[in-house]
């Protein structure tokens, strides 16, 4: 089993930046891959970013390239979110998953979830 537990989400003005945190336990990190997923109120649940702790196979949305990078530190079996330039759009609940072997986009490949952290932004 994985266990995951998103922080680092609060309110921040437009145009700031936040770095979000998943810590994995449970499993050895470099087995599994670690996406982003946001969910907006009245929206479906989007892909924002995944990685392997390692940095390869990464993937972003359309909707963060140029603002958002993931990374991974192995040593704390940890995925982050670096948002930069944020915008109102960018509001949501942020929900970290992992899934084993190579990253996916879509939310069904994923088995392990958190429970989320809200990201407000103002404008």
């Amino acid at each position: 089993q994985v266990q995951l537990v998103e922080s680092g989400g609060g309110l921040v003005q437009a145009g700031g930046s936040l770095r979000l945190s998943c810590a994995a336990s449970g499993r050895t990190f470099s087995t599994i891959a670690m996406g982003w997923f946001r969910q907006a109120p009245g929206k479906e649940r989007e892909f924002v970013a995944a990685t392997k702790w390692s940095g390869i196979n990464t993937a972003y949305a359309d909707a963060v390239k140029g603002r958002f990078t993931i990374s991974g530190d192995s040593a704390k079996n940890t995925v982050y979110l670096q948002m930069n330039s944020l915008k109102p759009a960018d509001t949501a609940v942020y929900y970290c998953a992992a899934r084993f072997g190579l990253v996916q986009t879509t939310r069904d490949q994923y088995k392990y979830w958190g429970q989320g952290t809200q990201v407000t932004v103002s404008s």
